[in-house]
């Protein structure tokens, strides 16, 4: 059966031929130009710059992965795990890794997020049949990413408490609702476009036996730390608690809900979570640091594999950009999106976000430095805390495995993006009153 091309192909193409023709009449050829060169410079180098975390984080992951904490975490959400993707056995390492990764961005996370989301989709890789067509399962994972609950948006609070605003947290509830609601129309949109599509098959999974089961996953080679090593580890955990009381007590008294008080967790979270999966598998009999260092070497080939993807994409969007497409799509748009409540420099940050986080994150930045305490800095701040950048996340993603035939996965992330939007607009209407 001869297959459809992706959503992927006419939209990129569409991005990079309206670009050229809207520069045509607005005399910016020489800006698209270059664009397009600046763009796929800053595509590589970006690529790049994903090598150090992902190594750290894909080698932390084989430790977990050997010590089968993996498979103990998805024994724990299996229910809903599995209703959410039947096409994946509960015991596969990609159930567990895109439990992570779903953990990792609710705490806001994205540097530990990323490589487990991409450890997510090479596990899922391994079911799939048809290589390079994104599988049922690939297209709700990713459209589950783009929606990304976040249950602390701690870049949008540290921006807000930089202007000044006086109550630089006040976006955390429009931000969880309007993120909750994006997920749950990148969950049904997700469902309801793959049982329209083909059914894709799986390849057949074998359950791991009792052995493998009781020494961690794929059989590592397990050695248990004598009684002095574990007494050493209890010792530090111990002296950890005791730095926390220290530093609870010595602190000035302030609200939970402060921007410093929120940041100061989030800066503890990583070194923490680094140690808790590294303890776990050291007394589970992992040796750590061979095994990390062999996850690790996935970091480079899995970033060398990327860089095409996100070249393409972001060529398309730097082009779009330059030409004054987006301009010109706002002015067409904003009659009717002030008519519902959305100010024409919202509606920029709303067609901005699915394309480039550092050109919302400007914009958003740009609003709240202006008049923090406005409801055009709150509606921006909360469309930055509930989105993510949708073709980022399918370049990186996709890319780490190789899919070129996307599917359904965009159209499903894109409806995620408007309703986070939506919802952003309606919840900040109905939280100022």
């Amino acid at each position: 059966m001869k297959q459809k091309p992706s959503a992927i192909n006419i939209i990129w193409l569409s991005m990079v031929l309206i670009a050229t023709v809207t520069a045509a009449y607005t005399g910016r050829m020489d800006e698209v130009t270059k664009a397009s060169f600046e763009s796929a410079k800053g595509a590589v180098t970006l690529a790049i710059g994903l090598i150090g975390p992902m190594a750290l984080w894909l080698g932390i992951m084989k430790v977990a992965e050997a010590g089968g904490l993996l498979r103990i975490v998805a024994r724990w959400v299996r229910p809903v795990m599995v209703w959410l993707f039947p096409d994946v056995p509960p015991d596969h390492p990609a159930m567990s890794a895109m439990i992570m990764n779903m953990a990792a961005n609710a705490l806001g996370l994205g540097n530990a997020a990323t490589p487990m989301g991409i450890k997510a989709m090479q596990e899922l890789d391994k079911l799939a049949v048809e290589k390079g067509t994104a599988t049922n399962a690939m297209c709700l994972f990713l459209a589950i990413n783009t929606s990304s609950v976040t249950l602390l948006p701690l870049g949008v609070i540290t921006v807000r408490a930089a202007a000044n605003a006086t109550s630089p947290a006040a976006v955390l509830i429009p931000s969880l609702v309007a993120t909750c609601c994006s997920t749950f129309v990148a969950i049904f949109m997700a469902k309801m476009l793959a049982g329209r599509n083909e059914v894709l098959q799986t390849s057949p999974y074998e359950k791991a036996d009792d052995s493998e089961e009781k020494n961690g996953e794929e059989g590592a080679d397990l050695l248990l730390p004598g009684r002095s090593g574990r007494i050493f580890i209890w010792l530090l955990i111990i002296a950890f608690f005791g730095g926390v009381i220290y530093q609870w007590q010595n602190a000035p008294a302030v609200s939970m809900s402060s921007a410093d008080t929120l940041n100061t967790i989030s800066s503890w979270l990583i070194p923490v979570l680094i140690s808790v999966l590294l303890i776990f598998g050291y007394l589970r009999g992992v040796k750590i640091y061979e095994t990390l260092t062999d996850g690790a070497k996935e970091g480079f080939s899995t970033a060398v594999r990327i860089i095409p993807f996100m070249v393409a994409i972001f060529v398309a969007i730097g082009m779009f950009r330059a030409s004054g497409a987006m301009d010109i799509m706002i002015k067409l748009l904003s009659p009717l999106t002030e008519a519902v409540g959305m100010p024409a420099e919202a509606l920029a940050m709303a067609l901005m976000r699915p394309l480039s986080g550092s050109g919302a994150f400007g914009i958003m930045s740009e609003i709240v430095n202006k008049d923090p305490d406005s409801f055009l800095s709150l509606l921006v701040s909360t469309m930055q805390g509930s989105t993510e950048t949708t073709f980022y996340v399918l370049a990186v993603y996709f890319g780490s495995v190789g899919i070129r035939r996307t599917r359904h996965a965009l159209p499903a992330a894109l409806c995620a993006d408007a309703a986070g939007i939506i919802a952003s607009v309606v919840i900040c209407h109905l939280w100022v009153g």
